[in-house]
């Protein structure tokens, strides 16, 4: 039987090397690359052949030089057949719906027990969708009439680069700062940002950060 070849994409090394231990208990999975950056992990992927490579690639959110779920999207532009499990802190009520939607294989916290793992990735490598619970409810509910979603939560409203923006300005990100990390002009970052504030119904940066940290409180729990 192949084994399961992996490339994990995160910028912590201590994450990096936590799931390589928890993927070296599984003897049909192997990780043959890593990388820290969004650009290194595109690099490091087309290096492998993509999908005549990998198996799977293992993704993290939150990236330097190109957000995860930007890199999420190039690589399945690139090679659609390659299953790609993110892996993220964020709730799974926040983020599992949209990482689905943007072509993701599964969306796993990194705090999933290490059998979790080991399973979601031997799912997805298998052409499989792998969703907890919690992510299962969330798609089932994002499958509801859309004006329950923007009852629910202005971010459902948000497109992709407007989420990726409001997420970065919820960490206290200036717009230039943003506009540096997602390759943006400064005025093009200060148009999403007016329009996440009307969206979500906030009047600054200041009540959308506690806009933000309401939603993970509520999205977190159960």
């Amino acid at each position: 039987m192949a084994p399961v070849k992996i490339l994990i994409g995160d910028d912590h090394r201590i994450v990096r090397e936590g799931l390589k231990q928890v993927l070296a208990d599984a003897p049909d999975i192997e990780v043959v690359a890593e990388a820290e950056t969004g650009p290194d992990i595109l690099e490091r992927a087309l290096a492998l052949g993509g999908d005549k490579g990998l198996s799977a690639v293992l993704l993290d959110i939150a990236l330097p030089g190109r957000d995860g779920l930007d890199v999420l999207q190039a690589l399945k532009k690139s090679w659609p057949r390659l299953p790609v499990l993110m892996l993220s802190t964020y709730p799974e009520k926040q983020y599992a719906v949209r990482c689905i939607k943007l072509g993701a294989a599964g969306y796993l916290n990194k705090s999933a027990h290490s059998d979790d793992m080991i399973a979601a990735v031997r799912k997805v490598a298998a052409g499989g969708l792998y969703v907890s619970a919690v992510a299962a409810e969330a798609l089932a509910s994002a499958m509801g009439s859309s004006a329950a979603r923007a009852g629910a939560s202005g971010t459902e409203s948000l497109s992709h680069r407007e989420h990726q923006v409001y997420r970065l300005l919820s960490t206290g990100k200036s717009v230039g700062e943003i506009g540096a990390q997602l390759g943006l002009a400064s005025n093009t970052v200060s148009t999403y940002r007016l329009r996440i504030l009307e969206k979500i119904g906030t009047k600054n940066d200041v009540e959308l950060a506690l806009h933000a940290e309401r939603h993970r409180q509520t999205t977190s729990g159960g």
